[in-house]
């Protein structure tokens, strides 16, 4: 287990930290940097990085598996940004089973689906929830691995196969079903967790199973009226546009309460904030 420092437990005792899991207020401020060696420059509350590049290696993913984590890019990260009081989020795709994580053998054929669109390397994976049995515990143990290298939470990603080519006729009916149970399994663990994306099935049970939401280009889709619920009921959005001028988008999103970054699609350490004077790197 590791060793909180003074400020850590300062932080845990606020009131972000709602019985340990962090719940942040409408307005945090955030870096999302999910490739590359992590930029720990940035004065924010939140860093939200990857998972795997953020271990140690040899930890055993899951229970007598026999696969073991890589010494990824960035770890010491978290102990560092924790140092400066920073909560810090992990990233793990919690849909798909992608080809460069070490427990990718792991998952069984029967639950593997069709390539992520744009990310060949990456392939949807069954979920209705009677193939959870297959896989779902594969996805637990990363949990487990969030856990243990010390991450606050946790942003589990595609998990909304309504829409998609995933190769299994799932319903919206499926796709709630599944943010519930990666919102309840985060939870047993401790873990603070957001809902990422799935803004279909963002209803008032969505909103108060997860602690906050991280949305990828409502704006440029019309979409943010479903996420004006998330900030009533006291918690962070964390919105981001690919796409556009932040001069046009922020004002409406600070007004809605989002905390909003223009990144671009790679989510390296590029980044123009809304809350940030208007002396920005050029647009990409």
């Amino acid at each position: 287990m590791r060793r909180l420092s003074f400020v850590w437990l300062l932080l845990l005792g606020s009131p972000g930290f709602a019985q340990g899991v962090w719940t942040p207020d409408p307005g945090t401020t955030w870096q999302w940097q999910i490739t590359g060696v992590v930029d720990e420059s940035l004065e924010v509350e939140m860093y939200d990085i990857d998972l795997f590049d953020a271990a140690p290696a040899g930890l055993e993913i899951g229970e007598d598996s026999g696969v073991f984590t890589e010494q990824g890019q960035n770890a010491g990260v978290i102990e560092r940004l924790h140092d400066r009081g920073i909560v810090v989020i992990c990233y793990l795709s919690t849909g798909t089973a992608e080809e460069f994580r070490p427990d990718v053998g792991l998952f069984p054929a029967a639950a593997l689906g069709n390539p992520v669109d744009g990310f060949e390397d990456e392939r949807w994976l069954d979920m209705r929830e009677g193939s959870w049995p297959l896989w779902a515990d594969l996805m637990w143990a990363r949990f487990d691995l969030a856990v243990a290298i010390g991450c606050d939470g946790v942003e589990p990603d595609n998990n909304n196969p309504f829409g998609n080519d995933t190769g299994f006729p799932a319903t919206l009916a499926d796709q709630k079903a599944w943010y519930l149970e990666v919102a309840a399994q985060a939870h047993a663990r401790g873990l603070s967790v957001g809902q990422k994306n799935g803004i279909e099935t963002t209803d008032a049970e969505l909103v108060a199973a997860f602690d906050w939401n991280l949305n990828e280009q409502c704006f440029q889709y019309d979409e943010c009226d479903a996420l004006d619920a998330v900030i009533a009921a006291g918690k962070a959005v964390f919105s981001t546009e690919y796409k556009g001028n932040p001069k046009k988008f922020c004002p409406e999103l600070s007004a809605r309460g989002f905390s909003t970054l223009r990144k671009k699609l790679k989510l390296d350490a590029w980044l123009r904030a809304c809350w940030m004077p208007p002396k920005y790197p050029k647009l990409p």
